[in-house]
């Protein structure tokens, strides 16, 4: 079996293109499907695919982890997060073949199943961007975390810690105190409540003053709460404080997160399987966070073949904790991507269908091409005109 050509379809989803790959083989019929999506940076990934490409044509599909040696050796420059995210795709798109070529799902080929359902959570609004990032005041917030309740979700994450330098401003700070103490209020002990901080403070003093004032809701997990990469920082709040600490979506290469688990600073890894590499490497790096007592909750806020891929990591990785999903991101996910994500009581079911069992509707997806993506990173900026994480 030979690999005959790889292409790409862009589909716009508003906040984010998603990067759909196609790997076409020499067996009639015979293709796979992965994601390669990379928010504000769809062309270098387009780009990086189609450079990679030469690099695999006539090579055995089956054959993954040297296609991914191939795609990482043999391009010399480190890749970075644009070129894994063209790598992860295309990984994907490999295990889809290997799967449907033997007539298994892919959760079958990463080691079997380890449990028979799979815990989820969203975000308030269920994806919808202006929900997720716009949620800034107490009323909003509590009726969105109730509808996602209703929903049928046990578990949501919100994101509502406000643009911050090195400092946190004190009424900033009992802002944050009030909006988790009402939300807890609404939804109940039940339900799981994590906040993303997305690296906004600048400095462990900041992220520490926030994570004192959401302690008494008992959050799940405080996500990303200094800049990625900044590890010192991480382990000196790690010393400070004993709400569950997670990051890791926005490291790419091994050897970072060889450095993060170094800190002892974190209870949860959360690699986004579209950016590390796919799914062997994502695997890697959960078997190391096992070894050392540490969860995975893989990072996946994007499209509908991410999603599946994240869901069959799940049936197989052990230290799997619970799966971010955004399905409500565009009314229209499932039209462009018919799968086997299936929800019921807050768990994804367990697929059957061979390969990652998804069918790709390109026509739908022409139907939204690409456009430039809302830039929503512009409105990280201080009143005084610093620009800071979004």
């Amino acid at each position: 079996m030979k690999i005959t050509a790889i292409h790409t379809r862009v589909v716009n989803a508003e906040m984010r293109n998603w990067v759909f790959v196609k790997v076409e083989t020499d067996e009639p019929g015979l293709f796979g499907w992965g994601e390669a999506t990379l928010e504000w940076k769809t062309r270098a990934v387009a780009g990086a695919i189609e450079d990679l490409t030469p690099l695999l044509l006539g090579r055995d599909p089956r054959d993954i982890e040297q296609a991914v040696r191939v795609m990482t050796k043999q391009s010399f420059w480190r890749l970075g997060a644009i070129g894994m995210s063209a790598v992860s795709g295309i990984e994907l798109a490999l295990w889809d073949i290997l799967g449907k070529h033997l007539n298994v799902p892919v959760w079958r080929l990463l080691g079997g199943k380890v449990r028979d359902k799979v815990g989820v959570y969203t975000h308030l609004g269920m994806g919808d961007m202006r929900a997720v990032y716009e949620t800034d005041s107490i009323e909003p917030l509590v009726e969105r975390a109730r509808e996602v309740v209703e929903n049928g979700y046990r578990a949501f994450k919100a994101v509502f810690v406000p643009y911050t330098h090195y400092h946190a401003p004190l009424p900033e700070v009992d802002k944050v105190a009030r909006m988790m103490e009402a939300m807890r209020s609404a939804v109940g002990d039940d339900i799981e409540i994590m906040v993303d901080f997305h690296g906004r403070p600048a400095s462990a003093g900041a992220a520490l003053a926030y994570i004192e004032a959401l302690a008494p809701g008992r959050p799940m997990f405080i996500e990303e709460p200094v800049p990625p990469g900044d590890f010192q920082s991480l382990a000196r709040l790690a010393q400070r404080t004993n709400v569950p600490l997670a990051t890791g979506e926005r490291l790419i290469d091994r050897t970072e997160f060889d450095a993060l688990f170094a800190t002892g600073a974190i209870d949860i890894v959360q690699p986004d399987i579209c950016h590390c590499g796919g799914l062997l490497e994502a695997k890697k790096i959960a078997a190391r966070a096992e070894a050392l007592g540490i969860g995975v909750a893989p990072h996946n806020p994007l499209g509908p073949i991410a999603g599946v891929a994240a869901l069959h990591f799940a049936v197989s990785t052990p230290n799997h904790v619970i799966q971010e999903e955004m399905v409500g991101a565009v009314p229209w996910y499932f039209d462009v991507v018919q799968g086997p994500i299936r929800r019921v009581d807050g768990f994804w079911q367990v697929p059957d269908a061979p390969g990652l069992g998804i069918v790709v509707d390109e026509t739908e997806c022409a139907r939204h091409p690409y456009k430039q993506e809302v830039l929503h990173t512009q409105n990280a900026v201080l009143a005084d005109g610093t620009i800071v994480d979004w």
